[in-house]
């Protein structure tokens, strides 16, 4: 059963910052696929049991950082346009998502969470970024697609093709499904 991880305050928060500091140091020096919970809890200064009590396992652990590491760090930019906007949001969105680093977090995100959660969680970092795009066109009196069919039309075939089909993949394939989806909604 996965444990859903809600941002503590106090102690537990201190904990969780630490083990997930932990986990990037940890990865970084000796590599993703030698990682273990003991190296992990010696560094972040906890007991194994306190890992293995939060988190369940070490798949779940990576599952919960990788979370963390895809939430969006700012609101988009304002370019504006509502074209420019999503244009610059869903290029920044591709080169985080199809990176190495961001494929990484994807696949530990999904591999660490059979319930689904984590990917809900994903798909609403990005429903909110793009949820503020369409805020800011709207007072500008732009015409907005709904941010569902943002998602259905651009973050789902991009990440489809980032997990399934990266060969190819690039900005301008990302820049051509938002031209698609605002091309038939009007904007």
């Amino acid at each position: 059963m996965t444990k859903q991880m809600v941002r503590p305050g106090g102690r537990s928060a201190r904990v969780q910052a630490a083990v997930h500091t932990a986990v990037r140091e940890l990865t970084s020096e000796v590599g993703r696929d030698a990682l273990t919970v003991p190296m992990v809890a010696q560094r972040a200064g906890v007991t194994p049991s306190t890992i293995y009590r939060r988190w369940g396992d070490l798949q779940q652990l990576l599952s919960d950082v990788a979370v963390e590491r895809l939430r969006p760090d700012a609101a988009p930019k304002d370019h504006g346009n509502l074209r420019d906007d999503l244009s610059a949001w869903v290029e920044q969105f591709h080169d985080e998502m199809a990176s190495p680093a961001g494929r990484a977090y994807i696949r530990d995100a999904l591999l660490g969470d059979p319930d689904g959660g984590n990917a809900g969680q994903c798909s609403a970092y990005a429903a909110e970024q793009i949820d503020a795009i369409l805020a800011r066109a709207t007072k500008r009196r732009e015409e907005v697609p709904e941010v569902e069919t943002l998602i259905d039309h651009v973050v789902a075939p991009l990440m489809y093709r980032i997990l399934f089909r990266p060969d190819g993949l690039d900005t301008a394939y990302a820049r051509r499904l938002v031209a698609a989806v605002l091309d038939r909604t009007g904007p």
